[in-house]
């Protein structure tokens, strides 16, 4: 009996767990964010900074989840609304609202990526030990199965540990960009 592990049967939070398997170093601390009642969280290696929600420029016909873009330090920077993305309605700007800029790794031959998310409140960054993480269920979350790198626990309540490679896909975007135009036209 081989004691290799067959990643091709993995579907959904492939890439954590993938990376379980492999004994690929996960990172361990992760900065936790609040969408409404839901709490999420990303690794800290993803983020850049976080900024006090500010005015946004809208840019036209753009999808519901682009907010619109933030000059950061002479940079354009679009801005994503989470909520949003995970096909709720759009975030209620509340006084704890805020921006988190991450950098996402581009697809190949891409470069790397800087966005912001627009989420109702950050937490902390906490420490979630690779085996306190676990794949992400197939049904029952509020979001798509392919957003989800795994489910950490903390403090006895799981939370979700998003796959920023999905959830911020340029191409994706891209796509609905286009949907959105076309049907203007």
């Amino acid at each position: 009996m081989s004691n290799a592990i067959d990643t091709n049967v993995v579907t959904y939070g492939s890439s954590a767990i993938v990376a379980l398997q492999s004994g690929a170093a996960l990172p361990s601390q992760f900065l936790t964010f609040m969408l409404g009642e839901e709490q999420y969280a990303v690794g800290i290696l993803h983020i850049k900074e976080i900024i006090e929600y500010g005015s946004l420029a809208t840019v036209p016909m753009m999808p519901d989840c682009v907010r619109g873009v933030i000059n950061l330090r002479g940079a354009v920077v679009p801005v994503m609304d989470l909520s949003a993305r995970f096909g709720r309605a759009q975030s209620a700007i509340g006084k704890r609202s805020c921006i988190v800029i991450v950098e996402t790794g581009g697809g190949e031959g891409e470069g790397k990526q800087v966005l912001g998310m627009l989420v109702d409140a950050v937490n902390a960054v906490v420490e979630i030990a690779a085996s306190e993480i676990e794949p992400a269920p197939a049904f029952g979350t509020r979001i798509r199965p392919d957003f989800i790198a795994g489910m950490g626990k903390h403090n006895g309540r799981f939370v979700i540990l998003l796959d920023l490679g999905h959830v911020l896909s340029s191409e994706e975007i891209v796509e609905m960009a286009r949907g959105t135009a076309a049907a203007v036209a």
